[in-house]
């Protein structure tokens, strides 16, 4: 299957897997370019990119890019592989703003993961072919992309508000609505195929942006 997977795919992971293992071993080179809120307020904003290359180990670094392996070829394959880069930095931008955005009265706040990217290329993916069907953990039921990518969507938001687990789901969602944004920019014949799609998928992303603020007060 290896031989499968598109060029710009294959980069973002060597990338992922050689900077994840310098940070594993060297706590200092994790901490210097974590996403951390207090650090990027102060002007360190580089680190809102290089937080997207680190992972806490080695089950956090397989997940994301085995997940990046799944849906990257296909965005890559059909919208070509600078369109791929865009769209993945993109989100891994977004992903790192709505979370600053988010969490920035948390000082102390830190995150790695590929997480906001990767949710940026899923998102994508169901744009382009929301008629997809999943498997997910090993249930023998086929669930359409659309579904599952809503259902991705209300869980994050659902799981930012009463912090659920140690996961950075603004990240998730930044990402995700980044990946939906650039997708339409530069697909925008989607519009004409997938238009109900397109609107189901909007309303927790616009939910988001009018009443996002208010999920974080206790």
């Amino acid at each position: 299957m290896i031989g499968n997977i598109n060029q710009a795919v294959l980069l973002i992971i060597v990338a992922n897997v050689l900077v994840s293992m310098k940070g594993f071993s060297d706590y200092s080179f994790l901490n210097k370019y974590k996403f951390q809120v207090s650090s990027i307020l102060s002007g360190e904003k580089i680190r809102m990119f290089t937080s997207g290359f680190l992972h806490v180990d080695w089950i956090h670094l397989g997940f994301n890019m085995y997940t990046l392996y799944l849906f990257g070829s296909i965005v890559a394959n059909r919208l070509g592989m600078p369109n791929f880069l865009i769209i993945y930095f993109a989100s891994l931008l977004s992903g790192s703003l709505y979370a600053l955005k988010y969490h920035k009265k948390e000082l102390y706040y830190s995150a790695v993961g590929a997480s906001g990217a990767v949710s940026g290329i899923v998102y994508s993916s169901i744009l382009l072919y929301p008629g997809m069907n999943l498997y997910l953990f090993f249930i023998p039921i086929a669930i359409p992309s659309y579904i599952f990518g809503l259902g991705y969507l209300l869980y994050s938001i659902y799981g930012m508000k009463n912090k659920v687990g140690n996961i950075g789901h603004a990240a998730h969602l930044g990402g995700a609505m980044g990946g939906f944004v650039l997708t339409l920019i530069l697909s925008p014949s989607v519009f004409n195929t997938h238009k109900l799609i397109i609107f189901l998928l909007a309303i927790p992303i616009l939910f988001l942006l009018i009443f996002g603020d208010k999920l974080n007060k206790n």
